[in-house]
């Protein structure tokens, strides 16, 4: 077993113990229930003993096939199926645990006990784990072994190969393990019983009773110690830093959204980047297990915002608002499987109208607003799929499926644009229950997609199943006006009405849509929304209908950066025009020269070096157009030098009392 995972152990168990010392603090503070607190730290605790358990037993596994000799792998894989706990046993003790836990009787003494049971299996198969691990590396040892026990001395260059492979860490703990085995297990009656008394010794050294246990905790802190310091440090999975090239064109982007956004009215706002775990909880239907919980600091239990729509409804419901138009730019955070182009961690823009305004109007103005941005951005073709929830929930009702289960179903639909409708159908038949004709009827519906008026027509025609549902027949209604608008606006052909969009978010009330970029870069969805009448009254305020679009700014960059590099453009990352180059080393010369042209509200940076080469590295390191160069002659003489550095144009002297003036010439010839 690796020395990074014993430290990953390592810090799991501090984690257990931080986080039960802080619930049951704050269960004190704050005079909440000692009880409840317990409860529910041994069901975590439990939890985290499963999962702990469970995927160590997977890698002992693992272990056993990447043991070579056949006889030996034999030997381990009897012993390991005789004494390693099973992971039927695993289950079920952690059910017992479970079953303790949510039975309603506060019996702390069989909860403890069984909580210390479990606790006791998972480090036997942690044990396990590292005696597969260490046969696997070194079990060619046991057939290097005469019948007297003397060990056959091994090739110096395959010694040497082993432990660059294993690595500085993981061969200090193997020669520590070996040192054990060496002092504790002599003799031999042929490989299989020495392997034997290994996987004994090796038992009782990876017991916490055993002796020198704290000493092989001390080796190997010690080694993961040295491994943090020799590692350089990395941003966490689904996180990314961004370098100052790629700052620059984030920038332009915000500036550019946020002037659209505040060109049809709308104010910034902002709000917490966590907040109370009850306003996130039951409002994203299924993906509601991507939200990152907090541990508990203070009594509330807090979690790192999904998005931002549900916190400026929170909002809305707080301060007692009935209409606003907003918009606002910030970081969201999702516990996802981290690929290219979906991040734990990334910006959303969001613009939203909420109030009563004319029917469909804030609808049509957030499409508009979408293809203004994605125009403006200019990232190339995309394609807003638009449906509507009631046209949804009409086709739904028209195949049979149970009002109960209309969200769940249109999770699974949701999923159309990343699977085919055959795996579909067989999660809605098999894990949803509906019956296979219900799931065929469904199929029938969401193959639909067209120009939306096209579509539309043919959903309106005589003998339209869309037409006997109520539902359907809304839906149908709030259409028309919003596609007759988006026609006049010129944008409809942005549009295409999909029945298979669904938009899995339980908050969708009507209009749904979403944007797909159709160019060479795969990044999936670029910027989603849709009408959520009654997210806000589910704050225990009064219903505020509202509709939004938000942005999925990092999928688009990504379209951005792939735009530049194909295009062999290069970012100027600063907005510096004007390096003053002192020659010498005389700092003062510099301070005034370039606070002169601070004080003119110029973007300058300076230089002090004897070496023009140095200055002139500097300003093309930094893609600086203009440099004023100032060296002892110039001084003397009252002058500077004026240098264009993307030009060939000869340099142009000019008095030190017009500088700014003849610099201001030059960067705005048209003024």
């Amino acid at each position: 077993m690796a020395d990074k995972e014993i430290g990953g152990y390592l810090t799991m168990s501090r984690l257990v113990h931080s986080v039960a010392r802080v619930e049951l603090k704050s269960a004190v503070k704050s005079g909440s229930g000692a009880a409840e607190t317990v409860r529910n730290l041994f069901s975590s605790l439990a939890t985290a003993l499963w999962d702990f358990g469970r995927y160590s037993y997977g890698r002992a596994k693992l272990n056993l096939v990447l043991v070579v000799d056949g006889d030996v792998k034999s030997s381990l894989v009897g012993l390991f199926e005789e004494k390693c706990p099973s992971a039927d046993t695993l289950r079920s003790e952690s059910k017992v645990v479970s079953e303790l836990v949510f039975g309603g009787e506060e019996n702390y003494d069989s909860l403890g006990h069984q909580v210390n049971v479990l606790v006791g299996l998972v480090w036997k198969i942690v044990a396990w784990e590292a005696i597969t691990a260490f046969v696997a590396l070194e079990g060619a040892e046991l057939k290097e072994k005469s019948q007297d026990g003397e060990v056959i001395s091994v090739n110096k260059k395959s010694e040497k190969k082993k432990k660059v492979l294993l690595g500085k860490g993981t061969s200090v703990l193997i020669q520590v393990i070996k040192n054990r085995l060496g002092s504790k297990v002599s003799g031999s009656d042929g490989s299989g019983g020495l392997l034997e008394k290994w996987v004994e010794e090796l038992l009782s050294f990876f017991d916490p009773k055993d002796l020198e246990f704290d000493n092989l905790l001390s080796k190997v802190k010690e080694i993961v110690e040295g491994n943090e310091a020799r590692r350089l440090p990395k941003p966490p999975k689904g996180t990314r830093d961004f370098s100052k090239e790629q700052m620059t064109v984030r920038k332009k982007a915000f500036s550019i959204i946020e002037d659209v956004f505040e060109k049809h009215g709308a104010t910034a706002l902002d709000t917490p980047v966590f907040e109370l775990s009850d306003v996130l909880k039951g409002k994203y239907g299924e993906d509601s297990k991507l939200i990152y919980d907090l541990a508990d600091q203070g009594g509330e239990h807090l979690s790192l915002r999904y998005d931002l729509t549900v916190p400026f409804a929170r909002h809305m419901a707080s301060n007692g608002l009935t209409s606003l138009k907003r918009y606002q730019i910030g970081k969201v955070y999702r516990r996802d499987n981290p690929s290219k182009g979906r991040y734990r961690e990334f910006y959303q823009c969001d613009f939203d109208i909420a109030g009563q305004y004319e029917r469909m109007g804030p609808d049509f103005e957030v499409i508009k607003i979408l293809t203004e941005l994605l125009d403006k951005l200019n990232i190339g073709d995309y394609e807003i799929k638009l449906n509507h929830r009631k046209l949804l929930d009409g086709m739904l009702e028209i195949c049979g499926v149970p009002p109960e289960k209309f969200r769940t179903i249109c999770s699974s639909i949701d999923k159309l644009d990343k699977q085919s409708f055959d795996q579909i159908k067989i999660e809605m038949v098999e894990e949803k229950g509906l019956t296979e004709e219900t799931a065929d009827k469904i199929g029938t519906f969401v193959k639909e997609r067209g120009p939306p008026l096209e579509l539309f027509g043919k959903l309106k025609q005589e003998g339209s199943k869309f037409l006997e549902n109520s539902s359907s027949i809304d839906a149908l209604n709030d259409l028309e006006i919003l596609f007759e608008a988006l026609e006049k606006s010129k944008c409809i052909n942005r549009v295409t009405f999909d029945l298979s969009l669904a938009r899995g978010l339980d908050y969708y009330t009507g209009v749904i849509f979403e944007a797909v970029f159709r160019g060479g870069t795969q990044v999936g969805s670029i910027a989603a929304g849709g009408r959520y009448d009654n997210l806000i009254g589910m704050f225990g305020s009064k219903q505020v209908p509202a509709v939004g679009v938000s942005l999925g700014i990092e999928r688009v960059f990504t379209i951005m950066e792939q735009l530049q590099k194909d295009q062999n453009q290069k970012t100027r990352a600063s907005k510096t025009d004007v390096l003053v180059s002192i020659l010498g080393d005389d700092l003062s010369q510099a301070a005034e020269l370039v606070s002169e042209l601070w004080d003119a509200e110029m973007y300058a940076e300076f230089s002090v070096s004897k070496r023009l080469n140095k200055h002139f590295d500097r300003a093309k390191e930094s893609k600086i157009p203009w440099m004023l160069i100032q060296g002892e002659r110039e001084r003397n003489e009252g002058r500077v030098r004026i240098k264009d550095f993307e030009s060939s144009n000869e340099d142009v002297v000019v008095p030190r009392s017009r500088v700014v003036e003849e610099l201001k010439a030059r960067l705005n010839p048209s003024k």
